[in-house]
């Protein structure tokens, strides 16, 4: 039974000659998603500002959002925002964090649901307060700083200190456009924001593994062989795999972001661009060719005994085809 090729096994294109154009262009892009954030800033959600959630559904048919918000508005409770999820009858209320307390949340509610009446069905409301917010925010920050953390270790005794420092790079890259992205569209962050992240992460450093796993092992196998042209080899040998991957995940990410409604919107929103397109992006063309400016295979090179030819010739022997070469210039 033959086994699905997405892309054919001779396939060698040449992906670092693109990193004197991949390198300034992350660079440019990570400085404007810091702009972004510095001077636009995240919306944050109920989960990080406090405020009060409610969820009703209309018991007449479809919702009328219009005449709600303005019954709402007549309250001067502040920014309250309404957003339909789900059915044309289901809607969110967003009331923001009232002076006063609990007392102030709890006369918040009473006052909508006065306002409502009986013309709907309450089916959630939640309270969030200012000092469970702040400390939602600091542990979420400290939860994602030991993930980075936690994952500098494993690469660093799973590979060398270069891997682990260059796949380290290529996260903080990952979360700093996909931060800007969040600004710039001003997609709530809150704790599914959080969690997308997180996510974010653990698929981006899964991706840039299966490269660097083959990296290594062509690195012990190949002792003269240029370490630009080696990347290569390996990042095309991989890339049937990544592609497959890539595609299921957009799949179940499209699916979500379409039908999952403004509940998975943040998460599935997040999820889309800093796992499909940003990630796969940084790991071919950022976590990869950084090896080469990190100093990795130099003394493989120096040291190394048998060439290239020479190893090619033994894996004929054994009846292996050897490895595609693709033609470029040696170091950086």
């Amino acid at each position: 039974m033959r086994h699905l090729r997405i892309v054919p096994d001779d396939t060698n294109f040449d992906f670092m000659r693109f990193r004197r154009i991949s390198f300034p262009f992350s660079a440019a892009m990570s400085v404007l998603a810091l702009l972004a954030f510095f001077f636009v800033g995240l919306n944050y959600g109920i989960d990080f500002l406090g405020g009060t959630l409610i969820e009703v559904q209309s018991k007449a048919g479809p919702a009328d959002l219009a005449k709600m918000r303005s019954t709402l508005n007549a309250l001067e409770l502040g920014d309250v925002q309404l957003q339909e999820f789900g059915s044309p009858r289901d809607v969110m209320i967003r009331i923001p964090q009232q002076p006063g307390g609990e007392e102030a949340q709890q006369a918040a509610v009473a006052k909508v649901r006065g306002a409502l009446g009986d013309t709907v069905d309450y089916r959630r409301v939640e309270v969030v307060g200012p000092r469970v917010s702040q400390e939602l925010l600091i542990s979420g920050t400290i939860g994602m700083m030991l993930a980075v953390f936690g994952i500098l270790l494993y690469l660093w005794f799973r590979f060398e200190w270069q891997f682990a420092l260059g796949a380290m790079i290529a996260n903080v890259h990952d979360l700093v456009l996909t931060v800007g992205f969040m600004s710039l569209l001003q997609i709530d962050f809150d704790l599914t924001s959080v969690a997308a992240l997180l996510t974010i992460l653990g698929y981006s450093v899964n991706d840039t593994v299966v490269i660097f796993d083959r990296i290594r092992e062509m690195l012990r196998r190949y002792k003269k062989l240029p370490i630009d042209q080696l990347i290569n080899i390996a990042i095309n040998s991989t890339l049937s795999r990544s592609i497959i991957t890539h595609v299921t995940v957009t799949l179940a990410l499209l699916s979500l972001l379409i039908f999952g409604g403004p509940t998975l919107y943040s998460f599935s929103a997040t999820m889309t661009f800093g796992a499909v397109l940003v990630g796969s992006y940084t790991s071919i063309f950022i976590a990869s060719p950084i090896l080469i400016y990190l100093g990795v295979g130099r003394n493989r090179e120096k040291g190394g005994v048998e060439d290239e030819a020479e190893e090619t010739t033994a894996d004929d022997k054994k009846g292996g085809a050897p490895l595609p070469l693709v033609k470029g210039g040696r170091g950086a």
